[in-house]
């Protein structure tokens, strides 16, 4: 397998997904194999056709992952998706996308 570099990723999300996966293996919340084995269930799923072996598809594996060990449940993923999309839509072009944008922002 060629480690990714830059290159090698088509959209800057792409590249963030790729170090969530890297950082959480390191902090031990799954070993490689573990990933190996779910990312491959989910680009080929025994009840369902192939799919691409794309950053999506390392994004749903990773969301369920997280949902599973309790780090971040579904319902909070897609609220913070919600806020992100939001946030962009209030971000001035070129701007880097911030969650305090997002105009139903609210500090903890």
């Amino acid at each position: 397998m060629t480690e990714p570099t830059p290159s090698n990723f088509a959209a800057p999300w792409e590249a963030q997904v790729f170090a969530l996966v890297v950082s959480l293996q390191e902090a031990g919340l799954f070993t490689w194999s573990e990933w190996a084995d779910r990312i491959g269930r989910e680009i080929r799923p025994t009840d369902g056709p192939e799919r691409a072996a794309d950053y999506g598809a390392w994004l749903a594996t990773l969301e369920t992952i997280l949902a599973e060990r309790g780090v971040a449940g579904s319902e909070s993923v897609a609220a913070r998706t919600e806020a992100f999309l939001r946030a962009a839509a209030a971000t001035p072009h070129g701007q880097p996308i911030r969650l305090e944008n997002d105009p139903l922002y609210r500090p903890r």
